[in-house]
C-alpha cells in the first residue's frame, strides 16, 4: 500500500475544516502508486482522493501538476479537479507533506487489458497531448536521460542482489543511450510520463478519466507513446502483444498521427522508458523506508522488456508499417 505519511483522524477532520467538502465520515489508503500518500476520502459531500506528496516530487512542482489538470479539463480531458480550499488554494499542508484534494472519478483501471482497452488508452493519450499545446506552464523532464546516471549510482553496487549481471546490463545500455543516440528536435509537448494501466480508468471498454500526473513534464510526444507500449502491450509472461500494439498505435494515431521521424525513433524511445523505469523501480526496491505501507514493484519486468525492446528493428515488429497502418 502506498502510504508513507500516516494521517490521524483527528489531524485530517482538522485539516477538511478548510475545505467545503463537509465532514470527515472515513478514510483509507490506496494500495496503488509508489511516490506519494494516498487516501480515499468520504465525507459528506461524496468521494475524493487526499494526495500527500513525498519523495521525487519537488513542492515547486506541484501548481504545474494541478494546473495542468485544470486546463486540461477545460480542454474536454476527463481527469481529476483539484478542490480548493476556503482561501481559494489548490496546495495545502497536512502532516509535515504539501497536500492537495482531488476530486474522485468513476471507473476502475483493467488489471488484464485487452486491445478494446488499448485502443482506449491510445486515443485518450493522443487527445492529452492536443489538449495540452496551448498549455502555458512548462517543466523539465528530470528523468530523461540526464537523470539516469545518478538514479543508477545509487543502486548500482546493489544491483546485482536483484539479479546477477544485472549492473553490468544496466550499464551497457547507459553508455548506450548516453552516446548521442537519443532522439532530438521530435514534437515535444505536454506528457503524462506514467500512463501505466492504474492510471487510467475505464467505465466497461470506455476510458472514463486519466488520473496521476505527479510525473507530467515537457517532453517528446513520442516518448509518451513508448511509455505506454512498455505498460499496455506487454502479457504477464512479459511477451510482446503485437495485437494489442497494432490497436493502441492505430487509436493514437487517428487521433494525432506520428511523424516518420517519430516512428523512426520509436523503438529507441522505447528503450530509454524501459530504462527509466528499471532505474526508478530498482532504486524504490532498494530503499523502502522501515515502517512505509508500500508494496515496491518488481524491477526485473522491465528489465525483461528492456531485453524485447533492445531487438526491435523498426515499426513493423509492432505490428504497424512505415506509415503507421496496419501491415
Amino acid at each position: 500500500m502506498a502510504v508513507y505519511t500516516d494521517v490521524a483522524a483527528d489531524e485530517l477532520a482538522e485539516f477538511l475544516g478548510h475545505y467545503d467538502i463537509g465532514e470527515l465520515l472515513s478514510y483509507k489508503g490506496i494500495a496503488e502508486g509508489v511516490e506519494n500518500s494516498n487516501f480515499l476520502l468520504h465525507a459528506t459531500a461524496g468521494y475524493f482522493i487526499l494526495t500527500l506528496y513525498e519523495k521525487r516530487v519537488a513542492k515547486c512542482d506541484l501548481p504545474f501538476f494541478l494546473g495542468l489538470m485544470t486546463h486540461l479539463a477545460s480542454r474536454g480531458i476527463s481527469c481529476p479537479q483539484p478542490v480548493r480550499n476556503k482561501s481559494g488554494e489548490a496546495l495545502s499542508a497536512l502532516a509535515g507533506r504539501p497536500a492537495a484534494i482531488i476530486n474522485f472519478l468513476e471507473g476502475i483501471w483493467p488489471r488484464k487489458p485487452n486491445a478494446a482497452h488499448c485502443a482506449g488508452v491510445g486515443q485518450a493519450l493522443a487527445k492529452m497531448h492536443l489538449a495540452g499545446a496551448d498549455f502555458a506552464m512548462a517543466r523539465a523532464n528530470a528523468l530523461s536521460v540526464s537523470g539516469w546516471r545518478p538514479l543508477f549510482d545509487t543502486a548500482a553496487s546493489r544491483a546485482d542482489e536483484v539479479q546477477h549481471g544485472l549492473r553490468a546490463f544496466i550499464a551497457a545500455e547507459l553508455d548506450h543511450l548516453e552516446g548521442g543516440v537519443w532522439p532530438k528536435n521530435l514534437p515535444a509537448g505536454v506528457i503524462h510520463a506514467d500512463l501505466f494501466p492504474d492510471n487510467v480508468f475505464f467505465l466497461g471498454e470506455r476510458v472514463s478519466g486519466i488520473i496521476d500526473f505527479t510525473f507530467a513534464c515537457t517532453d517528446m510526444l513520442a516518448y509518451d507513446v513508448a511509455i505506454c507500449l512498455n505498460a499496455w502491450c506487454f502479457e504477464s509472461d512479459y511477451s510482446f502483444n503485437v495485437t494489442k500494439a497494432r490497436a493502441f498505435l492505430g487509436a493514437y494515431g487517428r487521433e494525432r498521427p506520428l511523424s516518420d521521424a517519430e516512428q523512426d525513433a520509436l523503438p529507441l524511445l522505447a528503450r530509454g522508458a524501459a530504462l527509466r523505469f528499471l532505474l526508478t523501480r530498482l532504486v524504490d526496491f532498494l530503499d523502502v523506508p522501515a515502517g512505509a505501507l508500500v508494496r515496491p514493484k518488481d524491477p526485473l519486468e522491465y528489465a525483461r522488456k528492456l531485453r524485447f525492446q533492445q531487438s526491435v528493428a523498426s515499426m513493423r515488429d509492432y505490428g504497424v508499417d512505415a506509415s503507421g497502418l496496419v501491415a
